[in-house]
Order: structure tokens, then C-alpha cells, then sequence
């Protein structure tokens, strides 16, 4: 289900409330116009943009080939601008753009499942039966607000079904869906006259006020009245032309690719220059069971341009300080290539790409076996430890603890910090 905007003029008292239902969120401020780091503030706001690759994307088709070996395959490799660091061909703007961050080539998880890879990749904790998690994203919404909200703060660009969830901090931090970046956002057309929609809220009132009456307790705890008025805050908020990428030159817009993926990298820069905190933008398809090298093909022509023009983009603007960028799928591919010419799932030894928002860059961590015989990598790095580094990064407390509804104390990361990332020994 997706999450539709409406204009200040013409909405009808049911959307408003279907709206509201699903504006349990916190949303943030700051204007379009000027040079975008100036838009954000003086006090240079962070984010975090993360690029999912929903199924698993193969180590070996992107950020650590392996050509000529009994496990590399057809994929070849193609030299980058960091020193010694090649990845496959696939990526040829990638390989301009990736100094700017850092490849980790030997990520660990026990979790070989594809939604128990997804809740450990997205919270950086394994799925527990008594509770759930908060993602990445909903803990920067919590933990860093900012005053002026009119748009949400963490949204989920793409395929939803794996969006972040605002878990024991509460469902107003579970990520706003649009599903498709590259479609107009769905009910902007006014159904009704001004008129009519003042009347229809003045009536809402009434209902609300003979409902309070002896409830005020119950009324209070679902915030509906809060969360109405925020809906109809964010209706009237000049920030919605963040999606609106038509406003874009066209050279900027063939750059990034003219498709859903593409469309969602770019919609995803001009949030985090409106002040959102956190964006996940999906990219599905790589869950390459059979023709694993056929299927890479293909993303990596929607991945390629779009996160190339990502980096360069938030560096030409000055944003990449602000702004870390994260690469990453639920967990990598066999090196084995099976009957079917695909990979199967593979959780030991597999790639990232992250940097930006105050990281080191032009690190390669970590390395695996290219015969494909060793099953733990070289230096393996835990996803707890570098959620921890990106929360750190960010300016969040990665080892605060929360206490939960059932009472348990919770630690957003019980991770160690990655002190190379820090740039430190």
C-alpha cells in the first residue's frame, strides 16, 4: 500500500483519515531553493541514503570479481581510481566514482534466509520472536529531529514489501512507501472544492470532540488529532516538489537512468537537500538462483549510472559529508556456480559499498578466497559492527539503550565501532 499526498484544496474527509492513519511519522524542513548544502543549515545536518539490493546481490558481479578462477565466471574486472582495487566491468562509472567511498569485501552473517537476511541487514540485529527492531533509518528520524516538520523524515523509495520498520520506537517511525518514484505520487487531484473540504473538517471536529468526551486518555494514546494535522501540514508543504524530478534538466535525469531505480536515486537527493534524514531506494532482481550472470547484466545497467551519479552529484553540491551512502543487499552468492548458471545464497564473505557522510574513503576492507575453497573471508567485519560505525558517524548514540514496550532494555547497536572507517589505525 502506498502513502498518497494531497493538495491544500479538495481532499474529502476520508482520505484525510486514510492519510492520517498511515502519518504516524516524523517529518523535517529546510527550503529548495539555493546551493543545497545551504539549504541545509549551517549545522549540516546528516543522512543516510541507502541503495537496496533486494535478493542478494553476487560479490563476485560487483564489488570483488574474481576473473580467471574456477569460481569468477564470465564477469570480468575493470581497474577503479582506488589503488589496487578492481570491480567487475559491470560498473564502468563506478569505478570513476568509488574513491570516493569504501568497499568492505568481507561482510559475515549467520543469516542465509532471505527475510531473516533482510532484518539483520536492515536493523543490524537477528530477528527476535518478543520483539522488533528498529531499522537504520527509523533510529535517525528518532534520534536526531529537527524543528519546521512538514515531510517525512525517513522514506522508502521502490518495492515496499522490505521497507524499514520503526519497530519498539513505534510504527510512526516505519519508513513512508512510494512505490514508484518515476510515477506521479498517486491522489493529487482535488476531489473536492475548498469549501466543502473546510466543512467536511469542521465536522471531523464536532465527531472528535463528542468522541473525547470520557476517552480523553484513549483519544490521547493514537494520536489522531496529531497526526490529522501533521497530514494536513504536509498537503500545503512547498517540500513535496522533492518528487517532483521534473523539475530536473534532462541531461540530470538521462544521467540517472530513466527508470524506477534511477528515478528513485535522484528523488532521493532532493530529499536529503530538503532535510530527510534517511532514504532506502530498492532495486529488485538479484536473487540469481539461475542465470546469475544474465541477471547482474541487467541490474548493474539500472545500479551503474544511477548510484554513479549519486556520488557525484552529492559531491559536486557539497553534500557527501553530510551524507553517507549505503550499498548493500541481504547477503552475497555462492562462489559455486550451481547447474542452473546461478549462485545460491551465500551470507560468508560478501561486499558493500559505504562512505560519505564524515568516513574515511578509498579503503578496501577485508578479502575473500578466489578458489573459492576458504568459507571465511579475511578480516571478516560483522553488519552489527558496521551499523554501529554508521550510526556513530551520524551522530547517534549506537549503544544507547531504549526500553522497549515489554520492558526489556534495548541498545540501538551492540556492534563495535570500525576504527578504520573512522580513518583511524
Amino acid at each position: 500500500m502506498s502513502f498518497p499526498f494531497f493538495p491544500s484544496a479538495g481532499i474529502t474527509r476520508r482520505e484525510v483519515l486514510r492519510l492520517s492513519s498511515m502519518l504516524g511519522l516524523s517529518f523535517v524542513l529546510p527550503a529548495l531553493e539555493g546551493r543545497a548544502a545551504e539549504a541545509r543549515g549551517k549545522e549540516r545536518p546528516k543522512g543516510l541514503i541507502l541503495l537496496w539490493l533486494a535478493g542478494g546481490p553476487s560479490q563476485l558481479e560487483t564489488w570483488d570479481p574474481h576473473p580467471g578462477t574456477l569460481i569468477g565466471g564470465e564477469t570480468q574486472a575493470i581497474r577503479t581510481r582506488i589503488p589496487g582495487l578492481e570491480i567487475a566491468d559491470l560498473y564502468p562509472q563506478m569505478a570513476e566514482r568509488i574513491h570516493s567511498l569504501n568497499v568492505i569485501r568481507s561482510l559475515v552473517s549467520k543469516e542465509g534466509d532471505h527475510e531473516r537476511g533482510t532484518y539483520l541487514l536492515k536493523t543490524g540485529y537477528r530477528p527476535d520472536p518478543t520483539l522488533t527492531h528498529p531499522s537504520l533509518g527509523a533510529i535517525l528520524a528518532h534520534e536526531l529531529p529537527r524543528a519546521g516538520v512538514e515531510i517525512p523524515r525517513y522514506v522508502a523509495l521502490g518495492p515496499a514489501s522490505s521497507a524499514g520498520r520503526g519497530g519498539f520506537l513505534g510504527d510512526e517511525y516505519d519508513a513512508f512507501k512510494v512505490h514508484d518514484p518515476a510515477r506521479p505520487l498517486e491522489n493529487v487531484t482535488p476531489a473536492t472544492s475548498r469549501r466543502r473540504q473546510e466543512r467536511r473538517l469542521s465536522n471531523l471536529d464536532v465527531l472528535e470532540e463528542a468522541f473525547r468526551r470520557g476517552r480523553r486518555v484513549q483519544l490521547e494514546r493514537t494520536l489522531h488529532r496529531d497526526t490529522i494535522d501533521r497530514a494536513l501540514t504536509m498537503m500545503t508543504s512547498a517540500q513535496l516538489r522533492a518528487f517532483e524530478v521534473e523539475e530536473e534538466p534532462q541531461a540530470v535525469r538521462d544521467a540517472y537512468g530513466r527508470n524506477a531505480f534511477g528515478t528513485g536515486c535522484l528523488v532521493a537527493r532532493r530529499l536529503i537537500e530538503t532535510g530527510v534524514r534517511a532514504v532506502e531506494v530498492t532495486l529488485s532482481g538479484w536473487d540469481s538462483h539461475a542465470n546469475n550472470f544474465e541477471a547482474h547484466r541487467a541490474n548493474a545497467g539500472l545500479l551503474d549510472p544511477a548510484f554513479a551519479s549519486l556520488v557525484r552529484d552529492l559531491e559536486e553540491r557539497d553534500l557527501l559529508e553530510s551524507t553517507m551512502v549505503l550499498c548493500i543487499g541481504e547477503f552475497g552468492r555462492t562462489p559455486k556456480i550451481n547447474p542452473l548458471a546461478g549462485r545460491d545464497h551465500w551470507p560468508t564473505g560478501f561486499s558493500c559499498v559505504v562512505g560519505g557522510g564524515g568516513l574515511a574513503s578509498g579503503l578496501v576492507l577485508g578479502e575473500t578466497d578466489p578458489e573459492g575453497r576458504k568459507t571465511e573471508p579475511g578480516d571478516p567485519v560483522e553488519v552489527k559492527d558496521l551499523y554501529a560505525t554508521i550510526l556513530h558517524v551520524l551522530g547517534v548514540e549506537h549503544n544507547k539503550h531504549m526500553m522497549t514496550p515489554i520492558g526489556r532494555p534495548m541498545a540501538f547497536s551492540e556492534g563495535r565501532l570500525l576504527e578504520r572507517l573512522l580513518g583511524k589505525a
